[in-house]
């Protein structure tokens, strides 16, 4: 059999940056990130003879960062590639270990209050200006993946489903953060990835396969 389907994921993720939050937290003009991360991803599925390929493209954000006020945000963006195994031979059931790789790129984000400065002090005084811009870093961490899914089948469309996806997203190395345009710093934090996530996993396909 052969059962081929688009996916959309929406989840959350558990990811502490332990390394810049440190730094950050030194410094009362600024808020530590938040561990807390949203999930989007959307990709293909693939089922051959119980064999399964997923690719997916991923976003994520900690849906925080006021402006206005000292805050803080993280988002990035990632593709991937998974391989699992369908263990269940049944016709309205998929349960598959998977494992996969992939690559995503990171922004930090931190935002002042700078509320007490007037309007005056910012036209009239140019070290005022760049004072008032939030900073940001950047990194980036090849990654691994290992997980368990579910998904359960409509009765009358081969290709819908809703499942629930959970896994553990790792990089292989410390890295180093960098300025927003991507510049070495000196006496640089480093972070690695270490991210729970769980995810609801819904599929389509345009035409319907049965699944016997």
């Amino acid at each position: 059999r052969t059962l081929s389907m688009s996916t959309l994921s929406i989840g959350g993720g558990l990811q502490e940056f332990d390394g810049l939050n440190s730094r950050i937290d030194n410094n009362n003009a600024y808020r530590t990130l938040r561990d807390y991360t949203a999930l989007l991803h959307l990709g293909f599925m693939k089922e051959r003879n119980r064999f399964i390929s997923m690719i997916n493209l991923g976003l994520g954000s900690t849906m925080s960062g006021d402006r206005q006020r000292r805050s803080s945000t993280v988002r990035f963006i990632g593709v991937g590639a998974d391989i699992g195994y369908d263990l269940v031979a049944a016709e309205r059931v998929m349960f598959y270990p998977l494992v996969g790789l992939g690559y995503e790129w990171y922004q930090a984000k931190f935002f002042r209050d700078v509320s007490n400065l007037s309007f005056n002090e910012v036209i009239q005084n140019p070290l005022v200006q760049p004072a008032i811009s939030p900073i940001a870093f950047t990194n980036s961490f090849f990654n691994y993946k290992v997980g368990l899914g579910v998904n359960l089948f409509a009765p009358h469309d081969g290709g819908a489903s809703i499942g629930l996806q959970a896994a553990y997203v790792g990089s292989f190395q410390d890295r180093e953060w960098r300025s927003r345009e991507g510049q070495e710093l000196g006496n640089a934090p480093e972070d690695r990835l270490g991210r729970f996530q769980v995810s609801i996993v819904l599929t389509h396909s345009r035409r319907s396969y049965m699944r016997k």
